[in-house]
């Protein structure tokens, strides 16, 4: 992926990034440069969100990895400019990770990027609904998702792809306890239960991250800490 950029139009990482990042730190700057770069020129990203790249996109999603363990294998539905699912995968490299976006331009986007700093990831061009994408993902421990949609569509999309026991982590906003309390019963039609609001990323970003975490019906998920 070649990125052609002014220095001064990409953002520094702020100091607490390299406690996120580690020694894979510099994967994320080089995807920061590509967001602030050919993210803006695809249409993937807004040029306005260029300044708060980290703190409001990159760091806010790798925080996940919280809720995430070393050899889990997680599904990023909706992926769109790779959020959340690569922060994610710079932030735990143990885990396995499979972005789903429909979209061609976003799908090539990722396919590229991946291909040269993260070959580990694997790309799935395709609704998540689709029969060809359940055959292809589904099993997972983790279905993650980001401004993709509500609980009445996001609901049949996740279920279908998680594992008896997995878990469903969908980033939200403000609401997302008041969207629990709408959407409880139609959670539990697809088998999604307990769900729950769970903050992350104290002391790296803020606000917190807020995440709805709910359990595909069969038992938790091993290893969830939180």
């Amino acid at each position: 992926m070649e990125l052609e950029h002014r220095p001064e139009e990409v953002p520094s990482a702020p100091a607490v990034a390299a406690q996120v990042f580690g020694d894979r730190l510099s994967i994320a700057e080089v995807y920061s440069r590509a967001l602030a770069t050919d993210g803006v020129v695809r249409g993937l990203i807004g040029p306005r969100e260029v300044p708060r790249l980290w703190e409001r996109h990159i760091l806010n999603c790798a925080v996940l990895a919280e809720l995430i363990d070393d050899g889990e294998s997680v599904a990023d539905i909706g992926s769109g400019a790779g959020l959340p699912g690569i922060p994610v995968a710079i932030a735990r490299p143990g885990v396995t990770v499979t972005l789903v976006e429909p979209l061609q331009r976003r799908a090539q986007f990722l396919e590229e990027f991946c291909n040269e700093f993260l070959p580990e990831v694997r790309v799935v061009r395709g609704r998540a609904e689709e029969k060809s994408v359940v055959t292809a993902v589904a099993g997972v421990d983790v279905v993650t998702s980001r401004a993709v949609s509500g609980f009445p569509k996001l609901a049949p999309w996740s279920a279908p792809l998680l594992r008896v026991g997995g878990r469903l982590l969908a980033i939200k906003g403000s609401r997302a306890g008041e969207e629990i309390e709408e959407n409880r019963a139609l959670l539990g039609r697809f088998g999604l239960v307990d769900p729950e609001v769970v903050m992350c990323g104290a002391g790296v970003v803020d606000p917190e991250t807020t995440v709805v975490r709910a359990f595909r019906r069969g038992g938790r998920a091993k290893g969830s800490r939180r």
